[in-house]
């Protein structure tokens, strides 16, 4: 498995950051009012060793009772002041960080499923689990621990040096004078911990990808007995994971003792140079209010300074996030649906003109293909496994975009459709059936809520679904588990045709859909096959013969070309490559 790797940058991206803050514009009241908060939090705090200085010096010191009281209250009125403040400011920066990531995952999970199935191809399903959960989670944290807190910390640091500053510069010096030990302790923290944080993102991301790739081909691991080998490999994953959290743990434990370390030595030179002037009387206009106020503040000081380490990496971990986020907003790689013509109905005349096509552009698996399916006809394509018969069928639903040539809907290029219009004139039942894990009806529906429960039965009884679903548990309201785990292979393909017929669709595509399905089953299905392609274009895909020797037509193909072109007795009388195959298969048989 190919693990990811991303870099973490710059500590602030501001192209990044920009285009984030688009996403505060639908809350920009909001997001006023809560800088407005941040601000309000950065002034309020250092109010206090302010207040309790003057009520030392004043009343306490001249022996006003009364005074000392008034000061007292207007302390307990600040300090409720603030905490409204603080949780107002909690509250709503979670408020907006939750309705923001919700706006994100929305707008990512729509972008995801208009991205071309060549996309998914090459990506793995795990890392784009990790872009939608853990990586836009991590957004939130930006906003209620990131740029709001480190605003707020920031407004209070200039607060509280003006304050030290203009009360007594000399006591305000000493009290700093272990501040460059802290600052660079912390910068060297906050490099060492950015590179551990993204070696976690990039564990877990790499972790989710591969549960989710082994737990959903745990089938395989299982059939091969791989499940010790797969065990060591997760085994290897898991403990890179834990490597990089335990690196990042044992960064946080040597950096705030030593910055603990670093305070209190702040602290015991302020204690040390204040106490003198005030217990041997020196004029020095140090008084003992001023030295407590001055603690507090160089604990106030201290404090967001140990913690903006940890607020620029809860940034930085937004920024990578982000930064990944939007990689995949910015990928364009999806079918344009630019087409305006969605007619109610069509006829279901279907043409191929030399159309080209390939997967990575280099490498054709369609050369030159060309044929012509009337309305209500039936075509077969037959050929070994990789001529390109599933290609074709998927080109028609415009799941891929041709290279070159073009395909025609009755007469009418597929691009001119409107592309959801397109699609569901276009019954598909493909071999590998995947059910949700929800009800049998919302499974045939796929949540739209102009198909009823009696259009579902109706489609049902057509293809001989209809007994089966009666007897499960609730009916069509049986809840199929994950993949339809809770129904036979026979019964999953059933309720795929029905979720074809719903709608209705004037062609239908039939890839490999009796393949995979007992003797008696097929039988039943075939003669619901009947029904279901009378009065409609029919293209069915077949490896076995025998299920398609009434088509009208039948196209054989051999490494991306069209090698023969007629109906079943035409084929066998020419003696070329589709009677090559009707031996082989009629040989196995017998």
């Amino acid at each position: 498995m190919e693990q990811e790797q991303v870099n973490s940058g710059n500590i602030v991206d501001f192209k990044v950051l920009k285009r984030l803050l688009k996403f505060v514009k639908p809350y920009k009241g909001r997001f006023y009012l809560l800088v407005l908060l941040t601000v309000g939090l950065g002034v309020a705090a250092p109010l206090r060793p302010l207040l309790i200085q003057m009520t030392l010096d004043n009343e306490v010191a001249l022996g006003d009772y009364r005074g000392m009281v008034d000061m007292i209250m207007i302390l307990i009125g600040l300090l409720f002041l603030q905490s409204i403040i603080q949780y107002s400011h909690t509250y709503l920066s979670g408020w907006l960080g939750q309705h923001i990531i919700r706006d994100i995952r929305t707008q990512l999970y729509s972008h995801l499923v208009k991205l071309r199935l060549k996309f998914f191809d090459r990506t793995p399903i795990g890392r784009l689990v990790t872009r939608n959960i853990s990586d836009v989670e991590t957004l939130a944290d930006v906003f209620s621990e990131g740029l709001a807190a480190m605003v707020g910390d920031l407004f209070q640091l200039i607060f509280i040096l003006v304050i030290m500053f203009y009360t007594d510069w000399k006591l305000a010096l000493v009290s700093l004078s272990t501040f460059p030990l802290l600052l660079v302790s912390t910068y060297i923290f906050k490099e060492k911990i950015k590179v551990a944080f993204n070696d976690v993102r990039n564990a877990v991301s790499n972790l989710n990808t591969f549960v989710q790739e082994h737990i959903t081909g745990m089938s395989i691991v299982q059939i091969f007995g791989s499940e010790k080998r797969e065990y060591q490999k997760f085994e290897e994953i898991n403990r890179e994971h834990r490597r990089a959290n335990l690196k990042s743990v044992l960064y946080y434990s040597v950096y705030f003792p030593a910055a603990e370390i670093i305070s209190a030595a702040g602290i015991g030179l302020l204690v040390w140079f204040g106490a003198r002037g005030v217990i041997h009387q020196v004029d020095s206009g140090i008084t003992l209010g001023m030295l407590i106020a001055f603690i507090m503040y160089i604990q106030m000081f201290f404090r967001p300074i140990r913690l903006i380490a940890d607020r620029f990496n809860t940034l930085q971990l937004g920024i990578v996030s982000s930064s990944r986020i939007l990689k995949l907003l910015d990928n364009k790689d999806h079918i344009p649906d630019n087409g305006h013509y969605h007619p109610d109905h069509i006829k279901g005349e279907v043409e191929f003109k030399s159309v080209w096509f390939a997967y990575n552009e280099r490498d054709y698996v369609l050369r030159d293909i060309s044929f012509h399916v009337n309305p209500g006809e039936t075509i077969a394509l037959v050929g070994a496994t990789g001529a390109g018969k599933s290609s074709i069928i998927n080109l028609l639903n415009r799941f891929y975009d041709i290279n070159r040539g073009s395909i025609l809907v009755d007469g009418r290029e597929v691009r001119e459709y409107e592309l959801a219009n397109l699609r569901s004139k276009i019954g598909v039942v493909l071999q590998d059936v995947f059910l949700f894990s929800d009800s049998i009806y919302k499974n045939i529906t796929l949540g739209n809520p102009a198909i009823s429960e009696a259009d579902v039965m109706q489609a049902a009884e057509l293809v001989g679904a209809k007994k089966f679903i009666e007897r499960l548990p609730g009916g069509l309201h049986y809840n199929v588990m994950e993949r339809g785990s809770t129904l036979s292979v026979g019964q999953r393909q059933l309720i795929s045709f029905v979720r074809a017929m719903v709608y209705d669709p004037r062609i239908i595509v039939l890839d490999e859909a009796t393949s995979s399905v007992d003797t008696e089953t097929e039988e039943m299905i075939q003669k619901a096959i009947e029904k279901m392609m009378a009065g409609r274009t029919s293209v069915v895909i077949a490896h076995r013969l025998s299920t398609i020797q009434k088509a009208d037509k039948i196209i054989v193909l051999e490494k991306g070309k069209i090698v023969e072109v007629g109906d079943h007795e035409t084929l066998l009388a020419k003696d070329g490559y589709y009677t090559q195959l009707h031996k082989m298969q009629y040989k196995e048989i017998i």
